[in-house]
Order: C-alpha cells, then structure tokens, then sequence
C-alpha cells in the first residue's frame, strides 16, 4: 500500500485530502505544518508528499527542499490557492532533481487521484 502524507495548514482541507487518499486505497497522514510534515515524513517514509505551498512559519517549498533531500524516493504535488504563487512555484520546482506536480485548490479528488498515480508511476 503506499503511503501519501498531506501537509496543510487549512484542517479541514488536509484532513478532507486525507480522506480522499485514504477512500482510494492509499495510507494516508496528515500534518497542518512544514516543521510537523517533516517530522513526520522522517517516521512514515511517504512515498508521495501532497504539500499546500502557503503556511505560516516554514512554507511548503521549503518543506519540499528539506523531503527531496531527506527522502530521495519521495514523490511530491504541491498545492496552491493563491494564482499568483503559480510562476514562484513552477520556477523553485524546475530546480529540483525530479518533477514536481502542480495542483491549484480547490481541485476535483478525480484530478488529485489521477495526478497523484501519474506521479507515482514515475518512482524509481
């Protein structure tokens, strides 16, 4: 079974993501921060991380920098509310050494799911 770590500060949201994933087979966690999310990632070895960019304290770019480094194997969907984020994202995302998906909220679960088997697949 693999194993999705959903990361935002919005509770509902990320407990609603969790659920999703949890619904279509995956093991799913949560965590409504970067510095939890990462504590996290270190225990329950995601093998996808689905990331909200905009957090307080730490952001989610950063949390992605910290798991591509700690966790080579881990996938990663960086979610954003906020449009104006979008080119910031697709540029700090082109720099790292696997691809990253982009999602923007609110998104269909079908999109979410399908993005994140798409992602997957491309694990090493």
């Amino acid at each position: 079974m693999q194993r999705v770590l959903v990361v935002d500060d919005d509770r509902l949201v990320a407990d609603t993501l969790t659920l999703i994933f949890a619904k279509s087979g995956f093991q799913a966690q949560t965590a409504y921060s970067a510095d939890q999310a990462l504590v996290a990632a270190r225990t329950f070895h995601p093998d996808l991380l689905l990331c909200d960019v905009t957090m307080p304290g730490r952001d989610g770019l950063a949390l992605v920098c910290d798991v591509t480094r700690e966790l080579p194997s881990c996938r990663i969907i960086v979610l954003t509310g906020f449009y104006s984020n979008l080119k910031n994202v697709r540029e700090q995302s082109s720099r790292l050494a696997r691809p990253v998906g982009i999602l923007t909220k609110p998104c269909q679960p079908t999109d979410l799911l399908r993005e994140a088997t798409s992602i997957l697949a491309t694990a090493s």
